[in-house]
């Protein structure tokens, strides 16, 4: 499956794709350009909540595979989300307590697709991403999430702790991944949780980590303070796994 199978480009075909509903998760449009055509669909980008990029006409024609993209690129996501609600019947179906996780700031499309793996493998009910700042349903992120993805509900939200509020007034609470938190083999991880993983660079960031519940952290032996965002959410969803298997 390539990439370019999900790039859109060209004014009438970006118009179309928002207008058939077409879920739509970045536009690029080139800066400077501000004409009737373009305002449309920068309008209908923004009434469906999508990310805007204004860059250069360089940037476009490198990202172009047809050279006659008008200005406008539009990357529509490979999958369709879900909706949080599909995860909680999930759970039900399987008569457990609901296990999310939630991710902050991952921008690496191969992260996110190999933490939908490990969420499946892991029985998680679903992957919660925002809108901003985040990597969504590329074919790249289809493709490393080795099939995971016809499984495992991802739903984007606007903001994710707000989210998180919502979810706790649903009986859930949240355990975010954090360098100074409490060793994770110390924390009661049973019962509906969610795991809140950041990216490697800059983790969760501060907001969303005042909504946790809990902060955990993973033992670390070696020279070197982080791990790659994908391992970290392995090794704590397998803690989850286990203290439900105890």
């Amino acid at each position: 499956m390539r990439y370019e199978e999900f790039t859109i480009e060209g004014r009438n075909a970006v118009l179309e794709a928002f207008r058939s509903g077409k879920t739509i998760d970045r536009l690029f449009v080139q800066d400077g350009c501000r004409d009737g055509a373009v305002s449309t669909i920068t309008r209908e980008a923004r009434k469906h909540d999508t990310m805007i990029q204004f860059v250069t006409r360089e940037r476009l024609n490198q990202m172009s595979e047809t050279g006659k993209h008008q200005g406008v690129i539009a990357y529509a996501a490979a999958y369709e989300y879900a909706d949080i609600d599909d995860m909680f019947r999930l759970a039900e179906e399987k008569g457990e307590p609901p296990f999310l996780i939630l991710l902050d700031n991952i921008e690496d499309p191969h992260n996110l697709g190999a933490i939908i793996r490990t969420a499946n493998l892991a029985g998680a009910h679903g992957v919660i991403i925002p809108k901003r700042r985040a990597v969504g349903l590329t074919a790249t992120v289809a493709k490393t999430s080795a099939g995971a993805l016809n499984y495992t509900p991802v739903a984007k939200v606007t903001n994710l702790g707000v989210t998180i509020e919502e979810l706790k007034a649903r009986g859930m609470w949240f355990v975010c991944a954090d360098m100074d938190g409490e060793l994770m083999y110390r924390l009661n991880l049973t019962g509906p949780i969610g795991l809140v993983i950041g990216s490697e660079g800059e983790g969760v960031g501060r907001l969303v980590k005042e909504k946790c519940d809990l902060t955990a952290s993973i033992p670390m032996k070696g020279e070197i303070d982080s791990l790659n965002a994908s391992v970290a959410a392995g090794i704590l969803a397998y803690e989850i796994v286990r203290q439900r298997l105890g």
